[in-house]
């Protein structure tokens, strides 16, 4: 979410190990600068790397000397303080600290018609917008539901971190307890609070990052292909270009991208699935589930759960975590359990599924 969030370190309540962790990490986020730049240029490309940490310096030092603004607009409607004093005054807060910490496990079976066979019934879990630093008590919740669930592999659509700059140690030591009880493949993409410094630790963990690359899921001699691009609402360094390019011809394809805002561009390029975080579906919500603001530009009935968009189908989560201050209101944190089914199609619905895959198969040559 595009929210300028205060961080809460987790060595608070973490522990010396946590502390540790959290400070190893922070150490080496600024001593091996220069490592990871190699590392990401050779994996990314010198543009996309140079650009993207380049990018993220230039709003680091923009945040801190707006830092010094007090009557900043912006410092108002982002700031933790003001946020807590608002609800307490209201009566709001304890309510509402609890209501950011009562996770629902959300099952969502979805039908689509291009669906491989042998893929039928496959099950992704996706969590989306942890904030993990400044969320312990979700954190904690996340943690003890884990080891419950059955699913095939996990997806995880960004936004790691509480801040949208600065160290990142206490970040990848939360993210180190979450995927300690992940169980399969975990797949991720970048969200606008997290920085690209960050991916080399994630990867340690165990998750494979997707920066507008693609991998293939293979079931018997059937297959669909996962692609993940980097942040494309503020950063805008992502590719779908790059991405499909390095798809097969016209095969089920998903896409992961922290926001749904580029719902038109995926459709477009053929995509099947897209699913998203980012909105936190307006965390602070009207009766009914009605957000405040989505800190997005897309249609509001985007803004949270399943949606389609031409023949592709969406999912916004709303996310896992909290953003600026571990709160919610008439909107309660998820995790989803995509469950894929096939759907039979009728004699109109097959012709123009094959119209679309003659398209598909040319745009990805």
């Amino acid at each position: 979410m595009d929210l300028q969030p205060a961080g809460k370190s987790a060595c608070g309540n973490g522990g010396y190990t946590a502390c540790e962790t959290t400070r190893r990490a922070d150490r080496a986020s600024l001593s091996t600068d220069e490592d990871i730049l190699e590392k990401l240029e050779r994996r990314l490309g010198r543009l996309h790397a140079r650009q993207r940490i380049g990018i993220e310096d230039d709003h680091e030092s923009r945040v801190l000397n707006r830092g010094r603004n007090f009557f900043h607009p912006k410092k108002w409607r982002r700031n933790p303080a003001i946020i807590r004093s608002v609800l307490k005054l209201t009566g709001l807060y304890a309510r509402a600290r609890r209501n950011a910490e009562r996770i629902q496990i959300r099952d969502n079976d979805i039908r689509l018609p291009g669906l491989p066979s042998s893929f039928d019934g496959f099950t992704l879990l996706q969590i989306s917008d942890l904030h993990v630093d400044i969320n312990e008590g979700a954190m904690q919740r996340l943690i003890e539901l884990l080891p419950g669930l059955a699913y095939d592999l996990c997806v995880l659509t960004g936004d790691y971190r509480g801040k949208t700059y600065g160290p990142f140690g206490a970040t990848i030591a939360g993210m180190a307890r979450v995927c300690a009880h992940i169980d399969g493949p975990i797949y991720g993409v970048l969200g606008n609070h997290d920085s690209i410094r960050m991916v080399p630790a994630l990867e340690e963990l165990g998750i494979r990052m997707l920066l507008n690359e693609a991998e293939t899921l293979e079931r018997g001699d059937q297959r669909i292909h996962l692609t993940g691009i980097d942040d494309a609402h503020y950063y805008r360094l992502d590719n779908i270009e790059k991405a499909v390019s390095q798809l097969p011809g016209d095969e089920f394809s998903i896409l992961l991208s922290h926001t749904p805002e580029i719902y038109r561009q995926a459709a477009h390029a053929d995509f099947d699935l897209l699913l998203s975080g980012h909105t936190h579906g307006g965390q602070i919500c009207l009766p009914g589930a009605i957000p405040i603001t989505l800190e997005s530009v897309m249609p509001r009935r985007m803004g949270s759960g399943l949606w389609k968009y031409r023949h592709m189908v969406g999912y916004t989560s709303v996310g896992v975590g909290a953003s600026v201050a571990p709160v919610r209101i008439n909107c309660p944190p998820e995790i989803t359990l995509h469950r894929l089914r096939c759907a039979g199609a009728n004699t109109a619905d097959h012709a123009g599924e094959t119209r679309r895959a003659g398209e598909k198969a040319t745009l990805r040559r």
